[in-house]
C-alpha cells in the first residue's frame, strides 16, 4: 500500500524548499483573511510556516511553549492578540495597519 503525502506535508516541503516565497505567501494569506474573514484558513497556514520555521526556535523566542504554539495554530485556535504578534515577530515579521479600500 502506497503512502501518500499530505497537502500540508507537501506546502511545508515546498516552503522549506523555497524560502523566498515565505514573503509573498504571508502577504497573500493575510490580504485573503482581510477579505474573507476565515481564521481558520489563516491559522493553517501560519501553522505549516511555523514548522518550515521550527516551533521549538519559536517557542523560545516568543516565551510561549511549543503546545502553546501548536494549540494557537491549531484549527479551533482562538489566539490572543499577543500570541498571534509574538509568532509573526519570532517568524521575522510584524502586524501592521493598513487602509482599507473602501
Amino acid at each position: 500500500m502506497e503512502k501518500y503525502r499530505s497537502f500540508t506535508d507537501v506546502e511545508e516541503s515546498y516552503f522549506r524548499d523555497h524560502p523566498e516565497e515565505i514573503d509573498d505567501y504571508i502577504s497573500l494569506i493575510f490580504e485573503e483573511y482581510a477579505i474573507d474573514g476565515d481564521i481558520g484558513a489563516l491559522l493553517s497556514s501560519l501553522r505549516v510556516l511555523s514548522r518550515v520555521k521550527g516551533v521549538t526556535q519559536l517557542a523560545e523566542e516568543t516565551g510561549l511553549s511549543r503546545k502553546g504554539i501548536q494549540k494557537a495554530l491549531s484549527g479551533n485556535g482562538n489566539p490572543g492578540f499577543a500570541s498571534v504578534n509574538a509568532i509573526m515577530h519570532a517568524m521575522g515579521y510584524r502586524l501592521s495597519p493598513q487602509r482599507l479600500n473602501s
